[in-house]
């Protein structure tokens, strides 16, 4: 069986905080009431995220073993990419082109609406390492094809969330304004306050 996606997540706009699929996948691990908390517990879970994250995945998919574990690895291997091209370290890309030849897809040229091409590619999904090809894809493009200037970590010191900045005037600082934004106008109000007090 396999699954159908677009072509690349790259330059799509996303629902998630990360603001692309590879930051989202970062973005499992937040700080919670001072502590790291996991947000990909079971196999379930990662199914139910890859679907979110627009993987090309039904959230009722069936996962294939360990899932969980090949999207930790992934993660991880990303995070560590991630953080040396933002800090403008050499990138070791030899894990994440291993977890990549793991993948197995193709490409199909489709005749659409009134006789337009489109291509898309397809991920077969019997492995965990293929069911998270497309997100590998998107952290290998966000890599090679990203502008690391606009891929930011939350300013929040309590926040560990990464994002990419789409803003027209790429000034975002916060994860989300409803999230940190907002906490950190709160706790400059009540510094003006006591200051003033």
């Amino acid at each position: 069986m396999t699954v159908e996606t677009r072509n690349s997540f790259r330059g799509q706009p996303g629902s998630t905080l990360g603001d692309h699929p590879a930051l989202d996948l970062l973005n499992t691990v937040e700080m919670v009431e001072g502590a790291l908390v996991d947000r990909l517990q079971t196999d379930v879970e990662a199914v139910r995220w890859l679907a979110a994250a627009g993987a090309g995945v039904e959230t009722d998919a069936t996962p294939p073993k360990n899932l969980v574990g090949a999207a930790r690895r992934l993660r991880a291997i990303l995070r560590s990419a991630i953080e040396c091209r933002k800090s403008g370290k050499a990138v070791d890309v030899t894990p994440l082109n291993e977890f990549l030849a793991r993948g197995e897809s193709h490409l199909v040229l489709s005749v659409g609406a009134r006789g337009l091409l489109t291509l898309e590619r397809r991920w077969a999904d019997r492995t965990a390492e293929q069911m998270l090809g497309p997100i590998a894809e998107a952290g290998a493009d966000l890599l090679a094809a990203g502008d690391f200037d606009l891929v930011r970590k939350c300013e929040s010191a309590d926040c560990v969330l990464w994002f990419y900045d789409r803003t027209k005037s790429h000034r975002r600082r916060w994860c989300s304004m409803a999230r940190c934004g907002n906490r950190h106008k709160v706790a400059a109000f009540r510094g003006r306050q006591r200051a003033e007090g």
